[in-house]
């Protein structure tokens, strides 16, 4: 999107004209082997861990291009380029099948990665400085039909790499569901595009930038335990937490919002070659209060499994495939693909790491959900994207048990990079994208789109149908980097006592086609993007960004944004409300306080409710 809102220029209808802005399971195993200190214990029923038939460097299978210090340049960046052909274009790739992931072994690269759709880059050394890419990991307005923005730039990733820009500068100019995690960039960080077109980011986590990092014309973006030589720049949301090198708290003018710290937070579990050459995948620790990247003194600390503790899972397998190696207690890792369940997956066992690269893509059918995990300890998600079959589903992924309130704090289910589409792709449908039922669950960077674009047949108020983005019960839910848009009810429902939530992006649904078909109650117009639960006694947020844009009807109104109790436990800072393109209005930003969303694409602000 556009501050002017920006999804206009994707609606397939055509573009609306741009005001100006100044900017220049499974059930999987708990056998898991000890690796150092805090390791979880091993297979309750066997004590041993679980072999899973992997040799010490599987079979990634044919989406994934591992890379050696040893092969020249000029072949690496044949590949490169081959990929990015293919994984390019916005009206071609954006919706395609495609999937693909570059992992480079430890050691030094002179290439340049212009990174695609649905491609991870990423790389196999234990810390980021392991692999040197002397040249450019770049995402831009890549195509003539961007016009150039970056509206449309999901889905791809860069993560655990030391990258030297060639120009000084690396880019990484990218909307939704496009992390930049584990980075060390030696120079200038921009997240807008060389045209300096609009872009709708973002995330950026555990990465230190030596010099500086702008945002410009990044309507919003969150910074998460990092290190920055400094910032420039600020639309509408900008948020950071942990980050040295960022800018001080001054929301609304400039936008900024700064939290000293990150309550509780957690880096990815990833793959790695250890000094052997043996492949594990590492599972950095809890940290609470953090700030700064986790590897900024050293190793991250954290543990590791050996790869044959897990099911290299591979275009082709079936759900009950999957399933019969993960109940002999197997791991999974996920190569890029696109897979359709026909059972859900159900991760049971205690500390089960399910980890994906190169977008691996879960589409439930039959109406089944797509994944559910257990009220257990220690479950790590990480790096799928989870999209809607053309049978309802209930839900995409669910976290536990509703009502089963189990202490989980010492070792929390974490989802990272989990990603869920309503339509877009095929005409999907499911009730409720992503449930949290277990306590202290942490939500660390999930978009969950209803899509307003896409294949023909596939977007349309009764056609990829989606009540709720998030729906959490749990207790003590931490939501870092929290993304949803366009669902048809409340985006986000909070029923948990505790939660808290550090930066939120929503819009609201496009396609309402009359007030009628959108009130949540006789009394109250449309929906609020973010509900905090009558009940609920105790709730904190900061940064907190609604914007809409009724486009099939302008005549629709939303009473608020943000609706929650009113008591002195339930507080929300740095909240604002914005109509792009004054297409319908938001009457108030929390509850009655607030003003009408005005004409020009101007945003509300509130800076602390109440």
């Amino acid at each position: 999107m556009d501050p002017t809102h920006g999804r206009q220029r994707r609606r397939r209808r055509g573009p609306i004209a741009a005001l100006a802005l100044t900017a220049a399971a499974l059930l999987s195993g708990a056998g898991l082997a000890s690796a150092g200190p805090g390791t979880p214990a091993a297979h309750a029923a066997t004590g041993a861990a679980a072999d899973c038939g992997q040799p010490d460097e599987p079979d990634f299978g044919p989406n994934v291009h591992i890379f050696d210090p040893s092969m020249s340049s000029e072949t690496i960046q044949a590949q490169l380029d081959k990929d990015f052909e293919a994984q390019k274009d916005t009206q071609t790739a954006q919706f395609s099948s495609g999937r693909v992931a570059h992992l480079f072994k430890p050691g030094d690269y002179s290439v340049h990665d212009n990174v695609g759709y649905y491609t991870s880059v990423a790389g196999l050394g234990q810390n980021p400085d392991d692999v040197n890419i002397n040249g450019d990991v770049t995402v831009d307005a890549f195509n003539d039909s961007d016009e150039g923005s970056a509206l449309q730039n999901f889905w791809r990733s860069a993560e655990n790499l030391a990258v030297k820009p060639s120009t000084g500068t690396e880019r990484w100019a990218v909307s939704q569901a496009a992390p930049f995690r584990r980075m060390d960039v030696q120079g200038d960080l921009a997240l807008y595009p060389a045209s300096y077109g609009y872009a709708s980011g973002g995330y950026l986590a555990d990465t230190k930038v030596s010099g500086k990092a702008a945002s410009i014309s990044q309507q919003q973006w969150y910074t998460r335990d990092s290190a920055l030589g400094s910032w420039d720049g600020g639309v509408w949301n900008m948020v950071f937490s942990g980050t040295s090198g960022a800018p001080a708290n001054s929301f609304p003018d400039p936008p900024e919002t700064t939290l000293d710290n990150t309550p509780v937070s957690r880096d990815v579990p990833y793959l790695y070659v250890d000094d052997s050459g043996k492949y594990q995948v590492f599972r950095p620790e809890l940290r609470t209060n953090a700030s700064g990247p986790s590897w900024a003194n050293g190793p991250t600390p954290g543990d590791s499994l050996p790869i044959d503790q897990f099911r290299v899972v591979k275009p082709g397998d079936t759900a009950a495939d999957i399933n019969s190696s993960l109940a002999a207690g197997c791991n999974l890792f996920f190569t890029p693909g696109v897979y359709h369940l026909d059972q859900t997956l159900n991760v049971t066992n205690p500390d089960t790491v399910v980890l994906g690269v190169g977008y691996p893509t879960l589409i439930p059918d039959n109406g089944v959900d797509a994944m559910h995990v257990a009220d257990a300890d220690g479950v790590r998600v990480k790096g799928l994207l989870f999209d809607a079959g053309t049978t309802n589903s209930k839900s995409l992924l669910t976290v536990g048990e509703e009502g089963k309130h189990t202490d989980h704090a010492a070792d929390p289910v974490s989802l990272q990079d989990v990603f869920f589409r309503v339509g877009g792709d095929i005409a999907g449908k499911a009730t409720n994208s992503l449930v949290v039922n277990s306590d202290d669950t942490i939500v660390d960077h999930a978009w969950a789109w209803r899509a307003d674009h896409g294949n023909d047949g596939t977007v349309g108020w009764t056609t990829n149908t989606a009540d709720t983005g998030v729906v959490v019960n749990g207790d003590d839910v931490t939501a870092t980097g929290l993304f949803v848009e366009h669902y048809q009810k409340f985006q986000v429902l909070w029923n948990g006592q505790r939660g808290k939530t550090i930066f939120f992006q929503n819009e609201m649904p496009y396609d309402v086609p009359d007030q009628g078909s959108w009130n949540s109650s006789p009394d109250t117009a449309g929906y609020a993007a973010y509900k905090v639960g009558d009940d609920v006694t105790s709730h904190e947020a900061w940064g907190l960004g609604s914007y809409c844009f009724f486009d099939t009807n302008p005549d629709v109104s939303s009473y608020h944004a943000f609706e929650v109790p009113q008591n002195d436990g339930v507080k929300l800072h740095s909240l604002l409300t914005v109509s792009l393109n004054h297409r319908g209005t938001i009457t108030h930003v929390v509850n009655d306080a607030g003003d009408v969303t005005p004409d020009g694409t101007t945003p509300v602000n509130v800076p602390n409710y109440p």
